[in-house]
């Protein structure tokens, strides 16, 4: 049987891609074919997720409004409440979470890389699949809940029955009485 070289298994192989793990905590990931430049795909945070669609920073409109809500004037006073739009799917986030505009802008992007996806992959995008894995648990604990309340219920009974039965056999076992 003839060996194969390294070349013809890598070609073999299609497709590998490799994690990365950069600046706070967010994650790369790598796509390496045969004849192609890598290309990197950022990951919204999550290890077991699939690679979302990468956003063109051509095709996003950036702006920079006042803050709202609790804080006082350092929250609503300064611009550091980031609003981008993707122009081709006309999607708009608004993102105010920290006092930081650029951990804002990140945060945009990310929940923003999130809805795209929502928006081109429908029910078999990342998130719609995580919130449906999410609702079958939910329903499962459910389920074990009502089972084992149902089990104390039937145990409850059993036992009170049994108490009952003990209690009529030493009554009948007991010497009666009879008043002198």
């Amino acid at each position: 049987m003839p060996s194969m070289s390294t070349w013809a298994l890598f070609c073999l192989l299609g497709r590998v891609s490799r994690i990365c793990t950069g600046p706070q905590g967010l994650q790369t990931r790598t796509l390496l074919s045969p004849g192609m430049a890598a290309t990197v795909v950022q990951v919204a945070g999550r290890k077991d997720c699939p690679a979302l669609l990468p956003l063109n920073e051509n095709e996003l409109e950036e702006q920079f409004v006042k803050g709202h809500g609790p804080g006082g004037q350092a929250t609503n006073k300064t611009s550091n409440c980031v609003v981008l739009k993707h122009v081709p799917s006309g999607i708009v986030v608004k993102c105010h979470q920290t006092r930081s505009m650029d951990h804002n802008r990140k945060l945009a992007r990310k929940i923003l890389q999130e809805k795209v996806d929502v928006f081109y992959n429908g029910e078999n995008s990342s998130v719609n699949k995580e919130k449906r894995e999410a609702e079958k648990k939910k329903q499962a604990r459910k389920k074990r809940a009502k089972e084992t309340l149902e089990k104390k219920r039937l145990f409850k009974k059993l036992w009170e029955s049994s108490k009952n039965i003990t209690e009529k056999i030493t009554d009948s076992e007991s010497p009666k009485r009879f008043p002198e």
